[in-house]
């Protein structure tokens, strides 16, 4: 299980390479790392690039945790038939890892914002709700989408201890503690990538959430 949990985050990690705000930036010739707020994830792709922009880099950032999740299920299922959940979980986290560190952008990508919400969508679903009503609900009172985003990502943490308390999440009891780990560990990275964010928040600076285009109160730096 040690080797089929390194291979999971391994599949993972190559999976995350996969920067698709990055790459849909390169192909319109905009380097999101030198427009808007430097960051490749969705919030500044939508504001650079625009809704379609943004719209598919979202849905990227969530698929390719799909996919390493479903790469980890198709060659660990038949050997590992009881832990397959904790090995697709160990995938997704590794998605993650590599957006947020990839390899040919010098360890410097997103926030993983996106990638947390499909890693949330493939494993708990019913943890979605709240979670992204939160986010919502915080983004569309303050315009700021990084305090919807920690508070968000927080609420992660907190549900799976509360489900897996009550048997919601589908693993063997043995690994409650694995998976309440891991889910503290994907909080509270995404927490201390927005170091910078929570640092403006605390002094009154942090830049409010806008469609429109070239403005600096939008520059967000998230997911």
């Amino acid at each position: 299980m040690i080797l089929g949990r390194i291979i999971s985050l391994g599949i993972g990690y190559l999976c995350g390479q996969f920067l698709s705000g990055f790459i849909y930036g390169k192909k319109e010739k905009v380097d999101l790392r030198k427009t808007g707020s430097g960051n490749v994830g969705t919030t500044n792709t939508l504001r650079t690039l625009g809704v379609k922009a943004g719209i598919l880099t979202l849905v990227g950032d969530i698929l390719k945790v799909f996919l390493a999740m479903f790469l980890s299920w198709l060659i660990f299922r038949g050997r590992y038939p009881q832990e397959i959940r904790l090995l697709e979980l160990y995938a997704g986290v590794g998605a993650i890892l590599g957006h947020d560190f990839p390899v040919y952008m010098k360890f410097k990508g997103g926030k993983g914002i996106a990638s947390t919400g499909g890693l949330l969508i493939a494993f708990c679903p019913i943890a979605v709700p709240v979670s992204l009503g939160i986010f919502i609900l915080l983004v569309a009172v303050t315009r700021y989408v990084s305090l919807g985003s920690i508070i968000g990502v927080a609420s992660v943490a907190i549900q799976m201890v509360i489900l897996g308390q009550f048997g919601l999440i589908n693993v063997p009891d043995e690994y409650l503690m694995e998976v309440y780990i891991i889910f503290a560990f994907v909080s509270i990275l995404a927490i201390v990538l927005h170091h910078a964010n929570i640092g403006r928040l605390m002094n009154g600076t942090e830049h409010k959430f806008s469609l429109k285009s070239g403005k600096k109160e939008d520059a967000e730096k998230n997911s």
